[in-house]
């Protein structure tokens, strides 16, 4: 979670080139005549005719199976309330990105402006025929309870009011894991509940389900314990009414083994949390404050097993990790609902998930060496890949065995592929990178703070605890860019290499400049000038120890950037060549070019050069690298000096290196293509392995490639990423956006932390 989310920002966000967050894309062929004939009149007409004829072809023919409407009337909008269907439009839109990115389903998102139950409810039921599910989403209690139950009965295909459910099924799985780790049995555990909204009920509902004594669960709502004594409860709130001889959260903790939060912050004190029971757990799951701080709730009690909805926390009970799947098993058997069984399964399914484990890219993306089943671990984290195939077949399964799947799954190795094939690791790469770099932020020096994109660029790094800014430029100029766009720049030392206060300093620099070139071309008096130079200034300033890493070249030529670096900070021991690498950010997951920016005309040596300090990079990654050498030959097809360079390489590193996964030379397509390499090639090494690192004969070659890539909006990439520097240097694309830019920052501080922990 970021420190600080600026309004401007958001509003940006959210307006800047195309409004809102989703578009519709088409997924057949449109250039030409004919195609267009096919899409529409007269070819469409087929697929009516044939649904007409078996309205279960609508699945065949459509887009249904994987379309989900997100519904709202905007009258419970995350904290805000009633705030009507318009102003929901955003969250609405936010939800359909959820379920794109992470299951692949695609969302039409619906605002109604309806506030009556049976028109809801009869608007909803008139779109069936359009979609494969409904996510019923900030619609308030208790008219949420009733639109559910009514549309779960009089629709045929999956409702769910994620609301409800979606915090319901992740703190099951955190329930029954902490369960585990404190030796309690489900029908034993004594739970009391501060909320009785809608997601509170559930929750208690779901738990039942899974074995919890309902008279062993004690709800509060604002006015005090759902007891006997109580009157004017609606017939919700009545399902958790206790007989017990309390009236107040306070008293009813006392001697509790749990307590689920679903309120308001700060309202569960250090004395409730000292009356419970040992090994206490406690889910504070209010947002953005938590019925008690989690660093408040370890210092309270040593013994405590902790929950909040909080990224910056262990254990974040967070919707994503259930909603996305949920639906994705459903869809895939075509479910005519969302049971209780195909919740309790997703339940089951995330709390196993905890006990595998855990690959080392989430590992990497929370800065952990091993995450492991324990109480800091007790639901898993929402970048991690296995979800879709560990959530949804558990779903799916669940729908065969209670008698709603119309479309039962028969192969499931396949229907697993099938998953993992859906997404990339494209968006997980880049929360991996930020998430590990907000984890031990360093200081990054900019040499052309002087410009409104880096400077932006520099306070979102600075407000998400990335990087610590240090702006190098003309502190008049910089502080008016700032004004004139409402950038803060609090905390952000600025340093101008032309001012007198900096004499001493480029002194200093000067002198030690002048001891690493006074042989190779450089004077004294030329050391000491060059120094008001800023890529040199900040260059020194990273060798000496005043910054871990170095930005440039928004503005400047990338000789000019990369010469100062070169001449100051140098290679790493064994390195004979640096390269540069980009991250292309594809469907395909990213996907790494190198040498893209510095090498014109490698040797064969050169080339294995290169490829050695990619592989590692990748690795870096915590991403296994897979590479292909590439040539406009395939395994000599083409004989020639060209071709053989290329090949000898190959041949060089596979002698050098007989653990890595590389092979050549071969065609840019012939690598993503399994079955033409299998048919044509089948000795090639990467056959089934999935291509990741491109390495590419020449510097033509791989710049033009991942420039057509990026502009063609195939593609987004990150770099150039400099390899074999002694330390963190990166040059900037020239014109880079301020999206590019902070990915910079992120790869740089990654950068610096690794060379600090191997220098």
């Amino acid at each position: 979670m970021p420190e600080k989310m600026r309004k401007k920002d958001a509003l940006e966000y959210h307006a800047s080139g195309r409004p809102g967050k989703i578009e519709v894309v088409p997924t057949k062929a449109t250039k030409t005549q004919r195609d267009l004939s096919l899409a529409y009149s007269p070819g469409v007409a087929e697929p009516c005719l044939e649904i007409a004829e078996d309205t279960d072809k609508v699945y065949q023919y459509t887009a249904k199976g994987n379309l989900v409407g997100v519904i709202s009337n905007g009258t419970a909008v995350l904290g805000l309330g009633d705030i009507g269907p318009e102003a929901s439009k955003p969250v609405m839109e936010g939800k359909g990105l959820l379920f794109k990115i992470y299951a692949d389903i695609d969302v039409f998102d619906i605002e109604l402006n309806c506030k009556d139950v049976e028109d809801f409810i009869r608007t909803v039921k008139a779109m069936e025929p359009t979609f494969g599910g409904i996510n019923l989403e900030d619609i308030k209690a208790p008219e949420c309870f009733e639109i559910e139950r009514r549309l779960k009965a009089e629709m045929n295909i999956p409702v769910m009011h994620d609301d409800q459910h979606g915090t319901a099924v992740i703190s099951g799985a955190a329930l029954l894991n902490a369960l585990e780790l404190t030796d309690r049995k489900l029908d034993e555990v004594k739970i009391v509940v501060n909320g009785a909204g809608a997601s509170a009920l559930s929750c208690a509902s779901l738990f039942v389900e899974l074995g919890v004594n309902r008279s062993n669960i004690v709800m509060c709502d604002s006015k005090g314990v759902l007891n006997n004594r109580r009157e004017g409860l609606d017939q919700y709130k009545q399902q958790f009414v206790t007989d017990k001889q309390v009236d107040t959260l306070a008293e009813a903790i006392v001697g509790a083994d749990v307590f689920l939060g679903l309120s308001k912050g700060n309202v569960f004190t250090p004395d409730m949390l000292l009356s419970m029971a040992k090994d206490p757990i406690v889910f504070a799951l209010a947002n953005p404050d938590p019925e008690i701080e989690y660093d408040l709730a370890i210092a309270t009690r040593e013994d405590v097993i902790m929950a909040t909805g909080r990224s910056d926390h262990p254990n974040q009970v967070n919707n994503v990790l259930g909603f996305p799947f949920i639906f994705r098993g459903a869809l895939d058997v075509r479910a005519t609902g969302i049971n209780e069984a195909m919740k309790v399964a997703a339940v089951r399914a995330l709390a196993q998930l905890t006990h595998e484990q855990v690959p080392e890219f989430v590992n990497m993306a929370y800065n952990e060496k091993n995450l492991q089943f324990s109480r800091h671990y007790i639901i898993p984290k929402p970048v991690d890949p296995r979800l879709i195939t560990r959530v949804a077949p558990a779903v799916a399964k669940a729908a065969m065995e209670t008698g709603v799947a119309r479309k039962p799954i028969t192969d499931w190795a396949a229907y697993n592929t099938d998953l993992e094939k859906r997404l990339g690791l494209d968006h997980q790469l880049i929360k991996g990178l930020v998430s590990k770099a907000r984890n031990n932020p360093k200081r990054v020096v900019f040499a052309e703070a002087d410009n409104y994109k880096i400077l932006k660029a520099a306070q979102v790094a600075y407000d998400e605890g990335i990087a610590k800014p240090i702006l190098l430029g003309n502190r008049d100029k910089i502080e008016r860019i700032a004004s004139e766009n409402g950038l803060e720049l609090h905390g952000m030392p600025i340093i101008d290499s032309h001012s007198d206060e900096m004499e001493d300093m480029r002194r200093e620099f000067g002198e030690l400049l002048f001891e690493k070139r006074r042989r190779k071309g450089l004077n004294y008096y030329e050391a000491k000038k060059i120094m008001r130079e800023r890529n040199y200034f900040g260059a020194m300033m990273v060798e000496l120890g005043q910054a871990d890493a170095l930005i440039s070249g928004l503005t400047r030529q990338y000789p000019d950037t990369i010469r100062p670096a070169l001449q100051i900070i140098g290679r790493q021991e064994g390195v004979n060549k640096v390269s540069g690498m980009y991250i292309l950010l594809t469907r395909r997951g990213p996907i790494f070019f190198s040498d893209t920016t510095i090498n014109f005309h490698p040797t064969t040596e050169e080339l294995v050069d290169i490829t050695v300090l990619t592989a590692n990079a990748v690795r870096a990654f915590n991403i296994q690298p897979k590479i292909a050498l590439l040539s406009y030959s395939n395994f000599g097809s083409v004989d020639n000096a060209e071709t053989r360079r290329i090949s000898k390489a190959v041949s060089l590193l596979k002698e050098r290196y007989p653990g890595m996964v590389v092979d050549g030379e071969m065609q840019a397509n012939i690598p993503f293509d399994n079955d033409l390499m299998r048919e044509n090639y089948p000795f090639a090494d990467l056959i089934d392995k999935g291509v990741n690192t491109l390495i590419f004969p020449n510097l033509d070659a791989a710049n033009i490639s991942y420039k057509l890539l990026q502009t063609l909006g195939q593609a987004e990439a990150i770099g150039p990423v400099l390899l074999g520097l002694k330390k963190s240097v990166h040059i900037l694309q020239l014109g880079s956006s301020i999206r590019e830019i902070q990915n910079m920052i992120a790869i740089a501080v990654l950068d610096a932390q690794t060379k600090a922990n191997n220098p």
